[in-house]
């Protein structure tokens, strides 16, 4: 039970690889903040978990909101009186080139994947004690990529820098900053990749489930990564060898 008595928020809870970290989570003793952009999607996990008689609420926010984030932390602080793992998950993609790519969309992408690790980092880290850690989901698309997503592919590389800084930052507060980069993942946001539809982009080698990426975030989240900070642990079933 490597999360008893600790408090873990993960944003893009409500579905795929975040739904999958909430219910692992949970079932190994931790207090989980379900958030997500959408209210039904976070409440359906939360019932998930409580339904198995674990602990779990749910938080309706957009990540790429700073307000929506501090309000979330202090959700998650006045419900369970601590802040011990964020993971952050949520993400979004564009599917055009970028010379077409609209400037608007291009920043929502940057605010919701990159801008979010940021507002949970800011003002979740100060509420953190000694010991705890924060898990940014990143993806092989910040190693390897393809047309027509380069706004996402940026904030994923964006955020595994992110991650290398911070966690020189947070050495001093004791508190572990990693990465975990996701090769494809049996989850609605790849079968709905226009690209991958349209078999522009091919998804070759093993496609992964929610609960392989699951079990690699709460290894990275708990006490037996103790000695692991500021590293991107690529979990892609060897995806990027052939890529």
């Amino acid at each position: 039970m490597r999360f008893t008595g600790k408090t873990c928020v993960v944003t893009g809870g409500g579905s795929g690889i975040g739904r999958a970290t909430c219910v692992r989570m949970a079932a190994e003793g931790g207090r989980v903040v379900v958030a997500d952009l959408h209210q039904d999607a976070a409440q359906a996990t939360a019932d998930q978990i409580t339904s198995a008689d674990g602990q779990a609420i749910a938080a309706e926010l957009d990540v790429g909101n700073s307000a929506q984030v501090q309000a979330t932390i202090a959700k998650a602080l006045a419900t369970y009186g601590s802040l011990d793992v964020i993971v952050n998950d949520a993400a979004m993609m564009t599917f055009q080139p970028i010379v077409d790519l609209a400037e608007a969309d291009f920043l929502h992408v940057i605010a919701t994947n990159l801008g979010s690790v940021f507002y949970f980092s800011k003002y979740g880290a100060p509420h953190m004690p000694p010991g705890s850690a924060i898990v940014n989901i990143s993806s092989v698309h910040a190693h390897e990529t393809t047309a027509n997503v380069v706004p996402y592919a940026a904030s994923k590389g964006a955020i595994e820098a992110f991650t290398r800084g911070f966690s020189i930052e947070m050495e001093s507060r004791k508190i572990r900053v990693n990465c975990v980069a996701p090769g494809a993942v049996d989850t609605p946001m790849l079968w709905n990749n226009p690209n991958v539809k349209s078999g522009a982009e091919k998804v070759e080698g093993a496609i992964g489930k929610p609960e392989d990426l699951a079990a690699a975030i709460c290894f990275i989240a708990s006490e037996d990564a103790s000695f692991i900070n500021g590293t991107t642990l690529v979990v892609d079933g060897g995806r990027l060898d052939i890529l």
